[in-house]
């Protein structure tokens, strides 16, 4: 664990989208790229995504502090991946 989360609860609120995938597959290999790197990251949603693909993207999020180097790793995710929603734009503020 990092100096952020030692010693303290996790606070979702520190990590933001940094990209999203139709593919479950592909979102567990953005996944593997970025923790071989050294970034703690998890995905959301990638079992509703099963269940109807074109309604639920997997969302892959990083800690806020790494998210222009993640997003960097990750060049060949969607375009709109790296759009902040609205709920992550609730997250900035």
């Amino acid at each position: 664990m990092d100096e952020l989360t030692l010693g303290q609860e996790f606070d979702p609120e520190q990590f933001v989208t940094v990209a999203r995938f139709e593919d479950p597959v592909e979102a567990q290999m953005a996944k593997g790229m970025l923790e071989t790197s050294g970034f703690e990251c998890f995905l959301q949603g990638e079992n509703a995504n099963q269940l109807l693909g074109a309604a639920f993207r997997a969302r892959l999020l990083v800690h806020r502090k790494d998210k222009d180097a993640a997003i960097q790793l990750l060049p060949s995710a969607d375009a709109d991946a790296t759009e902040e929603s609205p709920e992550d734009e609730e997250d900035d503020q």
